[in-house]
């Protein structure tokens, strides 16, 4: 005998099903979350995940680890009597175009350290002054002021990825946020250049940098390695890191 339901009993079961599903969903993400959290209170996660986490992502969709030298960290900086710390990339030389306000994702799972919604461009003139206090060594402030708009991410392994030369920062991301590999977390730039402080958008770029330790006082991915000479090995230990060809 065929039973006969009534509309109100299919309208009945599809929200029973609906909330079935969200509640799946919710609990996956719970679940995520919880084992973000774990992981960077340096708890033990068990299953497949305690293997290690999955390899990073570059900041631009589609984009490939640069070729020439002065965009591979250890390059000199003769003007700041320093080095590149990080992987710069520019139209030309990242397989994608690099234009000012492109989207910029988080390399891998982790802690915002730092969202610099605040930074304030330099002058010309001030932007002139900093390069002559530079001209025997950049301090840690100077170092930030010359990255320009920063984003800080700190990861379950130890590392903290920078970003810096931002134009903009997601409007809703704040310090102490999880963010997910491959999550927005902002804008391409030239803020903390010579053109930004005239109000120019020549030159857009992102600046991604990893260390090991804080910023300002940890040793960045590439340090002691002059990429004119060792670029090839420059290279592998990008490489090593990060999900590139």
């Amino acid at each position: 005998m065929k039973a006969n339901l009534k509309p109100g009993w299919y309208v009945l079961i599809a929200l029973a099903l609906y909330a079935l599903v969200v509640t799946l969903a919710w609990r996956h993400d719970r679940g995520e979350l919880h084992r973000l959290r774990a992981a960077l209170a340096g708890a033990p996660l068990g299953g497949p995940a305690a293997e290690g986490p999955e390899r990073y992502v570059l900041p631009l969709p589609g984009a490939c680890l640069p070729a020439r030298p002065e965009h591979l960290p250890g390059f000199p900086r003769d003007y700041r009597k320093g080095a590149n710390q990080g992987v710069i990339f520019v139209s030309g030389d990242a397989c994608v175009p690099v234009v000012y306000g492109t989207g910029v994702v988080a390399a891998q799972r982790g802690r915002v350290l730092k969202a610099e919604h605040d930074f304030e461009e330099l002058t010309p003139e001030a932007f002139n002054a900093l390069l002559e206090a530079v001209a025997d060594g950049a301090k840690p402030e100077e170092m930030d002021r010359l990255r320009g708009r920063e984003v800080w991410i700190e990861h379950p392994d130890g590392r903290i990825t920078v970003y810096a030369h931002l134009s903009k920062i997601r409007p809703d991301l704040s310090e102490g946020q999880l963010v997910e590999r491959g999550e927005w977390i902002g804008y391409v730039g030239n803020s903390g250049t010579q053109a930004a402080s005239r109000g120019s958008r020549e030159g857009a770029r992102i600046l991604l940098e990893v260390w090991r330790g804080n910023p300002d006082t940890g040793t960045y991915l590439g340090k002691g390695l002059d990429p004119r000479a060792n670029k090839d090995q420059v290279l592998a230990l990008l490489r090593a890191l990060f999900a590139v060809p």
